[in-house]
């Protein structure tokens, strides 16, 4: 090879003709005859193939027969305008090394349709498709774009711990942290595990939210966010959940449950208009193979004011709605995704944020209404996902603070910290969390929440 500096394929493709380039990347499809070859070559960094194009007298005939779907090459030649449908430049090869072969009999992905289940078998290959090489430049540009909203507009980004004593949602399933010896595990006199001999000296878990500890950086630094990857302990085999998912948690101080309702909306609109913008071959392969209606409704959101609706309001509507749902509707119960999707995509047909939950249903941290029975959460309801975003306006007050861990029978003695925040110098703040996948589950059109994280850890499943 020569001196040439090497180019991606998205570069080459917006370059002008007549210039020596060099291209690397993995053989997608070779086609062609005795008189010219065809190789449509990709490197990951755009949906569209760039075609080299060979005379097999210039080429030995081993090296052309080791040239199959999957071979990783690089190709020096002439960037020339193409005669052929399909791209507007082509290689004329006039040098190609073998970097890496692929036994046809062996590869598994040769040129014809794979479903999910079997891609997400060979994870580790999956990203050479057309689709999840798509759905990861996706995920890139929305983590990008995460960062650049949030840095844009004043909040810093703070970084909480994945390992916590504390459980943020109270629902109890967490992935246990230890380093007992699993066949000799130490026990008090009691009978119980004696988590003094353990790594902390107490019982530690993987944590389920960064948001606790994110309202003590709001507490100082005003506006702050995490981003970062959370674990769920729950046995459900369903293509919203993950064992191990990503969560977005901006926490702003001072702000009420409306400011934080408008941050939300802002938000979100932001990161879909950013794919808008960023991302469209990749979203147009997607509109095209899976999801036809999936630009539209994109500009839909971005186009449309949210509905802001009253948990008892919406109640009121599920049980007039000419709709038979499998979960009963009733006042004090947490809405379904059924419910939530009949609201957005049948009722007003557009975006929902539902606020005023009953305090019942809701975690221990929210602010009490006045009514003593709701409290000043809200849930952005998308269509196709039902909520995408969680947050509330969090009780302030150490007193009601205190009464509610109290009638939750909650252990006081992993949250002390988190109290005295209450104690000193306490301030309104509100905040929420955007679970990242099902943010790209919406972006993608993609129907499985497996299929918008590289490598799924779900219930019985952490191959790879």
């Amino acid at each position: 090879m020569s001196a040439i500096k090497r180019k991606m394929v998205s570069q080459l493709l917006k370059t002008a003709p007549g210039e020596s380039v060099l291209a690397k990347g993995w053989v997608r499809t070779k086609r062609g005859n005795k008189s010219v070859i065809f190789i449509a070559l990709n490197d990951g960094s755009t949906i569209n193939n760039i075609q080299i194009v060979c005379d097999p007298n210039h080429f030995s005939e081993q090296l052309l027969k080791d040239i199959t779907t999957g071979a990783c090459i690089a190709v020096e030649g002439e960037l020339v305008e193409s005669v052929g449908k399909g791209q507007n430049v082509e290689i004329q090869a006039s040098q190609i090394t073998l970097y890496g072969k692929a036994d046809p009999e062996q590869y598994p992905l040769q040129k014809k349709g794979h479903s999910m289940e079997f891609l997400r078998e060979i994870a580790h290959l999956r990203p050479r498709t057309n689709t999840f090489g798509a759905v990861l430049r996706i995920r890139h540009a929305m983590a990008f774009a995460i960062h650049n909203y949030f840095n844009s507009n004043g909040f810093y980004y703070l970084h909480t711990p994945i390992i916590t004593a504390s459980d943020c949602e109270g629902a109890g399933e967490m992935f246990q942290v230890t380093t007992l010896d699993l066949n000799n595990i130490p026990k008090d006199e009691k009978g119980a595990v004696d988590f003094s001999q353990d790594f902390f000296g107490r019982q530690t878990s993987l944590t389920v939210s960064g948001q606790l500890e994110g309202e003590l950086g709001a507490m100082a630094l005003g506006r702050i966010y995490t981003f970062g990857p959370t674990f769920r302990a729950e046995n459900s085999n369903t293509p919203r959940h993950l064992a191990e998912f990503w969560m977005v948690e901006p926490e702003v101080a001072f702000n009420d449950v409306y400011d934080n309702m408008d941050l939300a909306e802002d938000f979100i609109k932001y990161l879909v208009r950013y794919a808008l913008e960023n991302c469209m071959d990749d979203l147009r392969f997607l509109n095209d193979m899976f999801d036809k209606e999936l630009i539209t409704r994109l500009e839909g959101v971005v186009n449309t004011e949210f509905v802001r609706l009253a948990y008892t309001e919406g109640i009121k509507i599920l049980e007039a709605a000419d709709a038979k749902f499998e979960f009963p509707v009733s006042w004090g119960v947490d809405l379904q995704s059924e419910h939530e999707r009949y609201l957005v995509e049948k009722h007003f047909r557009k975006p929902v944020i539902v606020t005023d939950y009953p305090k019942d249903i809701k975690a221990f941290y929210m602010k009490q209404n006045d009514d003593g029975k709701t409290v000043r959460g809200m849930d952005v309801l998308f269509p196709k996902i039902g909520e995408i975003i969680g947050g509330s306006e969090r009780e302030s007050s150490y007193e009601k603070l205190q009464q509610r861990i109290d009638e939750l029978k909650m252990d006081p003695t992993n949250l002390w910290w988190y109290m005295d925040t209450r104690r000193f110098g306490t301030a309104p703040h509100s905040g929420f969390g955007l679970g990242f996948e099902r943010l790209l589950l919406f972006v993608t059109g993609m129907s499985n929440i497996r299929d918008v994280i590289p490598f799924p850890r779900t219930p019985k499943s952490a191959e790879f």
